[in-house]
C-alpha cells in the first residue's frame, strides 16, 4: 500500500514539474519566433541583432526536456497500477521520442547558428521539430488525456481540451506559426489541475471512484 504522504506529493510533483516545463518551452518558442518569424524553413533567417534570442532558446531547451521527463514520470506514478498497459506504453514512448526529437532539433539548430547559414540544416531542424517532435507531442497529449479521463483524474472538459490540442499539433503544427505554443499551454493547464488535485485529500487505495 502506498503511503498517504507519497500519494499526496505525486500530483504536486507532476504539477510543479509540468509548470516549469511549460514556462521553459513556451519561452524558448517565443524567443525562436522573435528571432526567426518566418514559417518557411528555406527562407528562414535570424533577424539582425536577434542571435542572442536563439542562443538563449537553445540553452533553455535541455532544461525543458528534463522537467518534461519529471512531469511524465510523476503523472505515471499518479496513475499507478490502474493504468492500461497499451495506452501507457504509447504514453511513455511518445514522451521519450518527443524529448529525443526536441533535443535533436535544438542541436541541429545550434550547429547551423554556429557554423553559418545552411539550407539543409534549416530544413533538418525545422523537420525535426514540426514533422516529428510536434506530432509526438500530439500523441502524448492524446494518450495523457485518455488515461486521465478513464481514471477520472481529468474532468471531461480538460480531456476534451487535450484532444483538441492534439488535433492542432497533429494537423496544424507544421504549417501555422505559433501553433506549437498550444502544447506548453496544455501542459500548464494540466499542471495547474494536478497542483489543485494535490491540495485535496488523496484518493483511497484501490482505485478511483
Amino acid at each position: 500500500m502506498e503511503p498517504e504522504n507519497e500519494r499526496l506529493q505525486t500530483p504536486r510533483a507532476a504539477g510543479l514539474a509540468g509548470t516549469v516545463f511549460a514556462v521553459l518551452l513556451a519561452t524558448a518558442i517565443v524567443l525562436i519566433r522573435i528571432a526567426i518569424p518566418s514559417g518557411n524553413p528555406a527562407g528562414a533567417a535570424v533577424n539582425p541583432g536577434q542571435g542572442w534570442a536563439v542562443r538563449v532558446a537553445l540553452e533553455i531547451v535541455p532544461f525543458a526536456g528534463i522537467f518534461f521527463l519529471w512531469f511524465m514520470g510523476a503523472v505515471r506514478a499518479q496513475v499507478g497500477e490502474a493504468e492500461d498497459r497499451f495506452v501507457a506504453t504509447v504514453f511513455l514512448g511518445s514522451g521519450l521520442v518527443f524529448v529525443a526529437t526536441l533535443f535533436g532539433a535544438a542541436a541541429s539548430a545550434g550547429t547551423v547558428l554556429n557554423e553559418g547559414p545552411s539550407t539543409f540544416g534549416r530544413y533538418f531542424a525545422y523537420s525535426m521539430m514540426t514533422t516529428y517532435a510536434l506530432r509526438m507531442a500530439a500523441v502524448f497529449v492524446f494518450t495523457a488525456s485518455t488515461i486521465g479521463h478513464r481514471l477520472r483524474i481529468f474532468p471531461r472538459g480538460l480531456a476534451l481540451f487535450g484532444y483538441l490540442v492534439g488535433l492542432v499539433l497533429l494537423v496544424l503544427g507544421s504549417g501555422v506559426p505559433w501553433s506549437e505554443l498550444v502544447f506548453p499551454v496544455w501542459a500548464l493547464v494540466v499542471s495547474v489541475h494536478l497542483l489543485r488535485l494535490g491540495l485535496r485529500e488523496p484518493p483511497r487505495a484501490g482505485g478511483v471512484e
